[in-house]
């Protein structure tokens, strides 16, 4: 059946479109730091599993800063929450231009975490707070509308990584950098941070504007925040919210989600490179690509949610991103790239999807529960640790089996939604059917 509820008022249409730049920035600065895991194994020369440490610190400054968060948005607001956020991003992408003139892989680490903890908060604000502004009925379609924004940051992210930093990667090997003299050496190495830092630096500048456009607006929704400190009941919340099972379930999904993710993009680069026979540059490419389908099926999957069940069409994408894995480590040529960039299709709807069935019916709980969304962004730092380490041991091509079985667990949330759903609403006439069957039963014993 068709859900006609309307997606955004003339109301709220201005904070939706601040908002859903705030959604591009972060898929900006998600895809541009994907293929740094490539980068600074080369620049640095080190393993895939060292290198992996970029998603670590990335991805686990979400799991850090999702609860404070939460906090703030509790205490205070979610718009407060939005602009603590974009503050401490473009703090975290300044602090790229001291890290690329100390040339320390340590610095730029922090770096990122100081970033990524921004996003952190801003993510865990801005995604309740898009379902807040408008009906209900319409919030998980909504937020989709929203999140179909981020591919369009995704794509740019790409796009600077690929013209800005991957073709200014000197294509000397291993070996030849290690006969180097040392100042030829810093030479070439501070050449490549350079172009690292620059995008990183622009994009700075841009959350600095979105901040004061925020800043500027009246807030569209009044929220229920908390008079003091003391009256912040996390403790109570997390309670309520461990003991849900519905909404228990939806956070190791998406953790499972974000994992698959992670781990599809991240190494996207090497096994383009392995199938094909390219460079950094032709898997950048390849990457590319595949930002370009996400983009596109975000906003095709927001249609058809009108028309299907969203855990129903989550549960089949899936299954058929799981499908497209086990293919591409069977397959690793032209075809199995296709199968690859094929597999942003089905990652389009997944993290806005699992995120609205996951906080439906939360009430109160909802800013805690969002929070809780946010940290099983976690699985973006773990899973491509397990991977880098089967590619360190047997390579890219079989490591792919690692996102095969996230995208397997994800389907199994879908499914659980569905029976939960089917359950729930069982006719009442059969309910009181039950419920006097029992009755006699007991009579009777």
């Amino acid at each position: 059946m068709k859900n006609n509820a309307p997606l955004v008022s003339k109301d709220t249409l201005i904070p939706f479109v601040l908002l859903t730049i705030c959604f591009a920035a972060w898929g900006v600065a998600a895809n541009m730091t994907d293929p740094l895991v490539k980068v600074f194994s080369k620049i640095f020369t080190m393993s895939s599993l060292q290198s992996a440490l970029v998603q670590f610190a990335y991805y686990g400054a979400y799991f850090c800063l999702a609860i404070p968060a939460a906090f703030i948005n509790k205490r205070f607001s979610y718009k407060t929450g939005v602009l603590t956020g974009l503050g401490c991003a473009a703090a975290g992408a300044f602090l790229f231009y001291p890290a690329s003139q100390t040339m320390t892989y340590g610095f730029f680490l922090a770096a990122l975490f100081v970033l990524a903890g921004g996003l952190s908060i801003l993510e865990t604000s801005a995604n309740p707070y898009v379902m807040a502004m408008g009906n209900q009925k319409s919030a998980t379609r909504r937020l989709n509308l929203a999140q179909a924004f981020n591919p369009v940051g995704t794509n740019l992210g790409v796009f600077l990584a690929a013209t800005l930093i991957l073709p200014n990667l000197n294509q000397a090997s291993a070996q030849e950098r290690a006969a180097m003299s040392v100042s030829e050496l810093k030479n070439v190495i501070g050449a490549e941070l350079d172009a690292v830092m620059l995008p990183y630096v622009g994009m700075a500048c841009v959350l600095v504007l979105v901040w004061v456009a925020i800043f500027l607006i009246k807030a569209p929704i009044q929220e229920s925040v908390e008079s003091s400190v003391e009256d912040v009941k996390l403790g109570a919340s997390l309670k309520r919210l461990v003991a849900n099972k519905h909404y228990r379930f939806g956070v190791l999904a998406q953790f499972f989600n974000v994992g698959a993710q992670t781990c599809v993009w991240t190494f996207t680069i090497q096994y383009a490179m392995k199938a094909t026979g390219g460079n950094e540059v032709s898997g950048g490419e390849i990457l590319q690509y595949s930002m370009i389908v996400f983009l596109i099926s975000r906003f095709v999957m927001t249609w058809v949610m009108q028309y299907l069940y969203p855990a129903r069409l989550l549960m089949i994408m899936s299954l058929i991103a799981m499908a497209l894995c086990i293919f591409m480590t069977q397959s690793p040529n032209l075809a199995g790239v296709i199968a690859l960039v094929s597999i942003s299709a089905c990652l389009s709807l997944m993290f806005p999807t699992i995120y609205g069935i996951a906080l439906e019916g939360l009430g109160e709980d909802t800013k805690l529960g969002a929070a809780g969304l946010v940290m099983a962004i976690l699985g973006g730092a773990i899973m491509p640790l397990f991977q880098a380490a089967i590619i360190d041991s047997a390579g890219v091509v079989v490591s792919y089996i690692v996102p095969a079985i996230c995208f397997l667990l994800v389907g199994g949330y879908g499914y659980f939604d569905m029976r939960a759903k089917k359950s729930s609403a069982k006719p009442q006439s059969d309910i009181d059917a039950d419920a006097l069957k029992k009755m006699e039963m007991g009579i009777a014993k």
